[in-house]
């Protein structure tokens, strides 16, 4: 079969199609999957990389996310059918991530534990599937299961226009909240715009902090005036202090990630002063992800896609969330 491998750690050079790949074959517990959609989030970059403390069996097909039809099912499953359209959690609970640990879903075939399957929707497509897990569940979790964000709140979003970014900014509206999307050029503040951000910040130009201090006022030490009520920041590094800078007393900086660094310099006098809140949301669960696709069905909610691809051209797809160019996510049909 053909499939996207790494066979050892480095450039996105090091990724390569083959055509002649074993098939996988369904053993106990599992089924094959004629792998519909896949997608790509930042974490393949870092497995391209190599991580330290993970040790990734190499060679590894990569590519967390994914959706298809079940071709092939083994001893002990029960409850599924050849032909059912599923949706794959990424995480293996025995094993690890897929594309990671296990092979993934930048393959024409992919075997994958009957735990982690979930069934879609009639009305949602697997391209739209597939754009969910790491990125929209992240988001949906941080946002909808925390119960973090209240209508009428004023949310700035770091990293708008990547996957959960985009994901945040759309949930957060739903939410009724007033967002301020953070990113890097004007195309991506356009698009960010008709997904429905108030406001929108090119970062590179303009100290994001600053400008939420002189639109909103700085945040006073003993009222709740001045500031924004929630900062989304997955990104870390030097952001993170702006961040709780621009913050009213009582409120909360959301946290999902380190794109840019996970040992930023600290400023606790922040935190106390003005009494932040600094929630933590880790990964996604099956609930995360069958409500995101309920909502899809529903047309409540719509993953942005940037772009569809063919597994041959996967790596340039990469290349593009590597460097950023993208707005959503990017989608390989194997």
């Amino acid at each position: 079969m053909r499939a996207l491998v790494l066979r050892r750690h480095g450039t996105l050079e090091d990724l390569e199609v083959v055509t002649d790949h074993p098939k996988p074959t369904a053993t106990d517990g599992h089924v094959v999957i004629r792998v519909r959609a896949s997608s790509f989030n930042y974490h393949d970059v870092f497995t391209v990389r190599g991580m330290p403390g993970i040790k990734v069996p190499l060679p590894v097909i990569i590519g967390l996310d994914m959706a298809g039809e079940i071709v092939e099912i083994g001893a002990g499953v029960g409850g599924w059918k050849v032909g059912d359209r599923v949706l794959v959690n990424p995480l293996d609970r025995k094993v690890g991530l897929m594309g990671e640990m296990l092979d993934g879903g930048m393959a024409e075939y992919c075997r994958v534990s009957a735990e982690q399957l979930i069934a879609m929707p009639a009305h949602v497509t697997f391209e739209q599937a597939a754009a969910l897990p790491v990125a929209y569940g992240t988001a949906h979790r941080m946002l909808i299961t925390h119960d973090t964000i209240r209508k009428g709140e004023r949310v700035l979003i770091l990293g708008a226009s990547g996957g959960v970014g985009t994901g945040c900014v759309i949930l957060a509206k739903m939410l009724g909240a007033e967002v301020i999307a953070c990113a890097s050029s004007e195309s991506k503040l356009a698009r960010l715009k008709e997904m429905g951000a108030d406001e929108v910040i090119d970062y590179t130009k303009v100290d994001f902090s600053k400008w939420a201090v002189e639109r909103y006022g700085k945040p006073q030490r003993r009222t709740h005036v001045g500031g924004v009520d929630v900062v989304i920041n997955f990104t870390g590094g030097d952001t993170w202090v702006p961040s709780l800078k621009c913050v009213k007393r009582g409120g909360k900086v959301l946290v999902c990630g380190a794109t840019a660094g996970h040992d930023p310099k600290e400023d606790l006098r922040y935190i106390w002063t003005f009494e932040l809140k600094v929630m933590g949301s880790n990964s996604f669960y099956d609930e995360n992800l069958r409500d995101l696709m309920d909502l899809i069905a529903r047309g409540r909610f719509q993953p942005v896609i940037d772009t569809v691809l063919p597994l041959e051209k996967a790596a340039e797809g990469l290349r593009q969330i590597q460097d950023r160019t993208v707005i959503g996510k990017v989608i390989v049909t194997p």
